[in-house]
């Protein structure tokens, strides 16, 4: 696109994305994907981190309630949270540096 910038063009691009996504020929966005895991081991995460289920749920401002029902497997994290989580047992101190209060 030219420095100055064509409402016209991007509407037109914008109707090519969703026309070609709804025909199956291109994800949604234009975002670069991503990979979330299906599932992560809550638990292993945290024992490898030598932390108690409260320790690690205040560290990394998760529910305790919620962090205990996913290491007993009565419910999964969404996307979202699978995704944080995995970060956290990539990185686990770049997450908790930037959670903490300055």
């Amino acid at each position: 696109m030219s420095a100055k910038r064509s409402i016209a063009g991007e509407i037109l691009e914008g109707l090519d994305d969703a026309a070609a996504y709804l025909a199956g020929r291109k994800e949604r966005g234009r975002a670069t994907k991503v990979y979330v895991p299906a599932a992560v081991n809550v638990r292993a995460i945290r024992t490898r981190l030598r932390l108690s289920q409260a320790e690690f749920a205040r560290r990394y401002a998760l529910p305790l309630a919620s962090l205990r029902k996913w290491e007993q497997g009565a419910r999964k994290p969404d996307a979202a949270t699978r995704a944080y989580l995995t970060l956290i047992a990539r990185n686990p101190k770049i997450v908790a540096d930037t959670l903490r209060a300055a």
